[in-house]
């Protein structure tokens, strides 16, 4: 039997769409994300942590950080 080339071996994350500063912007949403339900559910029913602060960090994790990390794209990967 012939034996293949080193060049057409298909490696599994050769095209992998995701680096590590992807990965590392998702983790910091999450991490953002529950931090707001957590300050959510410390603060008392009308203070400034439940209705101001805790929102706010759930919108910036779930309508800014989350979608940041799944459209980075770095400028010198190919």
């Amino acid at each position: 039997m012939a034996k293949k080339s080193d060049s057409s071996e298909i490696h599994l994350f050769e095209g992998w769409a995701f680096g590590k500063k992807n990965y590392i912007l998702f983790a910091v949403g999450l991490v953002t994300i529950a931090a707001g339900y957590i300050i959510m559910a410390a603060g008392e029913v009308n203070s400034f942590q439940s209705l101001t602060l805790a929102p706010i960090m759930l919108f910036a994790g779930y309508l800014v950080i989350i979608p940041l990390a799944l459209v980075w794209k770095d400028k010198n990967r190919p």
